[in-house]
Parts: structure tokens; C-alpha cells; sequence
């Protein structure tokens, strides 16, 4: 349904929140429920589910299919990356594609979803579709979780101004009975189980009504391998592609390889200032004047004659310096938890920085020229 519409006619019961709300609420607690990682939305118009879906960290594909590219073309920018998602790429993978076409045709890029959503879809569909639309989502698409939610005709007597229907392009609207017989049978087809909800509590008093919004809930009984197995793949796509959007990930090397040397160059930093603070006080007793700052700076002549790989074995987790050298061993930088986490193994973080951060001849630390530095200063 049209929201403008819906809003005029459910305004005098004051659902709180909208009741279109409500409905993506129910979807996106149900993906927080079941984790699926590929959901798709058919009957998406302005794409507002799928823009609150994206924010699902269990979600990695995200496919929305209508059949009024214009409507999807409005709002799909809000479906792209942002800025900060390239600054800090999320772990999982995350592809988000607008498909133009009908829920009456099949298109095997529908195969392999978790879960289906149709919200307020299936009362849009004339008659000739809805008879398809079963054979093509639960036979064809076969997901594991199909929601549909329609309105509840025996709830319009509550919304002043709903003479027939409460959209004009509705081509239907059920009551309980005729839904559930609806469901039911579908249900018994093709092999799922079905649970009936809603949304859109009725005013006190009128719960003889229902809920404004009923809602079935279908989990498939068997796995894919059964008797009850998805119809065959068809040899040609059906559906036009209007939008894919595929989102910085710390699963593609590229982006992983710039956090990982961000986070490095960061920590070793921090761990390199705090070293020479806690070893020359005087580097820091010249902030004034960095020419002064630059003559009265020497690193103090402390065991600096030892030979640097008998320097770099017994000190393996403790940073030093060596001349003009700070060398941070890679295990102190690796045993951080944001590092641990990115790489998960030292040979792995050493794989990633090599020639993006200087390290030792034999790779085992980071290094860090502190003369470059004070001229930089």
C-alpha cells in the first residue's frame, strides 16, 4: 500500500509507530531472529525496507525486485555506499541489487535467498499473477523463510473513509479466513509450515477485529535435496538490473590491506613517541623551536654497539632504538586486539604491510627513522 494513503486512513487510530513502520519492524526483527545472509524484498518501491536491512551486520546480499523502475530509481542513492563506509570498511560483504521485473516471472538470479519478504505485495497482483506467484517463490525461489503480510479487511470499518478498498490499486483484500485458507493451502504445497501474526493493534474493545495488518510467516520443512525441490533453473534472465551497489569489505584484500597498514602506522606511532618520551626527555623539552628542537636531540649512546639481530632476537616484543632507528617488533604490534583481529596470524600482517610499511631485513619489525622525523618537524 501506498503510505500517502495509508496515512490518511489510519490516522484517527493513531498507530504508534506508522503502521508501515511497524511492518519493517517485524521484518528486521525477524532477520535479527533467524541471521539470514541473503534476503530479498519483492515489491520493494521506495526501497525503505531494504535501506533499513543494509544496516543488518548478518546480511551480505540484499536483492529488491518491483515492477515501477521509476519508483526504485527516486530512492536507490540512499542504497549506495557512503563515504565513511570506505573509511572503514565493515568485515562482512555486502551487495545490494534493484531488479526490474514481475513476481509472476521466474529469473534464476532469485535463486539461493534465506529469506523472502513480500509486504503489502500479493493484494496488488491481478488475478493471472496471483496464481503464478506460489509456483514462482515457493516452488522456484524455495527460501527457507517467506514473510507476507496484507491488510485485514475486517479491520476497514475502523479507517473512516475506506469505502472498498484502502488503495486504489488494489486488486483484493482478504479477511482472516480467506488469508489463512490462502496460506494454508500454499503452505501444504510446497512444503512449509505457516504462522499468522500482525500488526496494527485495533482499539480497545475491538479486538474482535484483528490486527490492522495480518502477516504469515513461512518456514520451509525440508531442505532442498527432499521430494519437495525447487523447480529447474531457467536458461534465460527475465528481470532488468536497474542498481547494484557492492560495498567496501575487509573480505577483499584491497580494503583489508589499507586498514590493516592504517591500524599498524597508527599504533606504531603511538608506541614509538611513547617510547622516546619514557627514553629521551629531552626531545620533548624543545617544543618551541624546532630548529633548537632538531640541534639539541641526540638518542642517548645506551648498548648501541650490540649487533642489531642479536638485538632484535632478545628484545622480540619490546621496542628499542638503534642509532637513529626505532625498531617495533611486529609480535608487540600483532598481540594488539584490533591488529589480532584483522589478521589473524603474524605471517598474515606481515603479508599485508610488506612493502607499504618499512620493516627490518629480516621482517620481524617495523622501522622508524627518527632524523627523517625531525627534519620533518
Amino acid at each position: 500500500m501506498d503510505k500517502n494513503f495509508e496515512e490518511q486512513f489510519t490516522g484517527m487510530i493513531k498507530f504508534t509507530p506508522p503502521l508501515y513502520k511497524q511492518r519493517y519492524q517485524f521484518v528486521k526483527d525477524l532477520v535479527e531472529r533467524y541471521r539470514p545472509k541473503k534476503v530479498a524484498d519483492l515489491g520493494c518501491a521506495d526501497c525503505t525496507l531494504l535501506w533499513m536491512l543494509k544496516f543488518c551486520s548478518c546480511i551480505e546480499v540484499l536483492a529488491g525486485l518491483d515492477t515501477c523502475a521509476s519508483v526504485m530509481k527516486e530512492k536507490m542513492h540512499r542504497l549506495s555506499p557512503l563515504a565513511v563506509d570506505y573509511l572503514q570498511p565493515a568485515e562482512r560483504p555486502l551487495t545490494v541489487t534493484l531488479l526490474h521485473g514481475s513476481v509472476a516471472h521466474k529469473d534464476p538470479c532469485m535463486l539461493g535467498f534465506d529469506l523472502v519478504t513480500c509486504i503489502e505485495l500479493i493484494e496488488h497482483l491481478e488475478e493471472s499473477e496471483l496464481k503464478k506467484f506460489p509456483e514462482v517463490v515457493f516452488g522456484f525461489m524455495a527460501p527457507s523463510i517467506v514473510v507476507i503480510s496484507t491488510p485485514n479487511s475486517e479491520f476497514n470499518p475502523l479507517l473512516p473513509g475506506v469505502a472498498l478498498f484502502r488503495d486504489p490499486d488494489h486488486k483484493f483484500e482478504w479477511n482472516r479466513v480467506q488469508f489463512q485458507s490462502w496460506a494454508l493451502e500454499t503452505a501444504r504445497c510446497y512444503g512449509y509450515s505457516v504462522e499468522f501474526t500482525g500488526v496494527g493493534h485495533p482499539p480497545a474493545g475491538m479486538e474482535k477485529f484483528g490486527f490492522c495488518t495480518q502477516i504469515g510467516v513461512f518456514v520451509r520443512k525440508y531442505p532442498q535435496t527432499s521430494e519437495f525441490t525447487p523447480s529447474e533453473k531457467p536458461a534465460e534472465a527475465v528481470y532488468k538490473t536497474v542498481f547494484k551497489a557492492v560495498y567496501p569489505s575487509l573480505k577483499d584484500e584491497k580494503y583489508l590491506q589499507n586498514a590493516v597498514v592504517g591500524e599498524v602506522i597508527f599504533t606504531a606511532q603511538i608506541i614509538k613517541r611513547s617510547l622516546l618520551d619514557r627514553l629521551m626527555p629531552e626531545y620533548k623539552e624543545y617544543n618551541g623551536d624546532p630548529l633548537e628542537r632538531k640541534s639539541q636531540f641526540r638518542p642517548p649512546v645506551k648498548c648501541f654497539s650490540e649487533d642489531l639481530e642479536r638485538l632484535l632476537a632478545e628484545k622480540s616484543t619490546e621496542p628499542f632504538v638503534n642509532g637513529n632507528v626505532v625498531y617495533i617488533p611486529l609480535a608487540t604490534i600483532f598481540s594488539l586486539p584490533k591488529v589480532n583481529q584483522l589478521c589473524g596470524t603474524l605471517e598474515k600482517l606481515r603479508q599485508l604491510i610488506a612493502g607499504k610499511v618499512m620493516l627490518s631485513s629480516d621482517g620481524s619489525a617495523v622501522m622508524f627513522n627518527i632524523e627523517r622525523e625531525n627534519e620533518e618537524n
